[in-house]
């Protein structure tokens, strides 16, 4: 797959199988964050200190997951096909990085927002004036994003065991995550 086809070329007008694709990774990826939390938490219970801060990421990305959910349903976009997939691995990646220690559940938080900020990023580029209620969806949900990472940095991201290698193994998996979800 070219990276034409992923997203449009700056100056093209962005088509409805373009929004189509953004809504179905969009979606995707919210659902993806909302089992990485229930892993985190299944494993650091609800009286570990980072509990109630990643309690409450968990409801903010879960009202992201509801609004994308409202926004294909409405349009008739045909969600991912890989949603069975990222329910296991989200949560499976949520309580490994929780069994290594609360700085690597944070390193995980902060992996997964700074690529998510960076993908929401583009697409409000490739969006441009032209889907004002995904564009303002995006954008709003694109700040709760950065404050997450910005949390999970000031709990110790950068702190835990091998920090470098765990944040870009996990950013890696998210690109990938993205960019299957556009197509299946």
């Amino acid at each position: 797959m070219s990276a034409t086809r992923d997203f449009p070329r700056p100056g093209r007008r962005v088509t409805a199988d373009d929004r189509a694709r953004m809504l179905r990774v969009d979606q995707a990826g919210e659902f993806g964050a909302t089992r990485i939390y229930a892993g985190q938490l299944a494993v650091l219970g609800d009286r570990h200190p980072d509990a109630r801060i990643i309690a409450g990421m968990a409801a903010q990305e879960e009202r992201h997951r509801k609004i994308f959910d409202a926004m294909i349903a409405r349009r008739g976009v045909r969600p991912t096909a890989l949603q069975p997939i990222w329910n296991v691995a989200g949560f499976a990646l949520g309580a490994v990085t929780a069994a290594i220690g609360p700085r690597a559940a944070m390193a995980c938080t902060a992996a997964v927002e700074t690529e998510i900020d960076r993908h929401y990023a583009e697409q409000l580029a490739e969006l441009a004036n032209e889907d004002a209620e995904l564009a303002a969806t995006i954008t709003d949900f694109q700040a709760e994003e950065v404050e997450h990472r910005e949390t999970a940095i000031a709990r110790g991201a950068e702190q835990a065991p091998a920090y470098p290698l765990l944040s870009g193994v996990i950013r890696l998996g998210c690109r990938a995550a993205i960019a299957l979800s556009k197509r299946i």
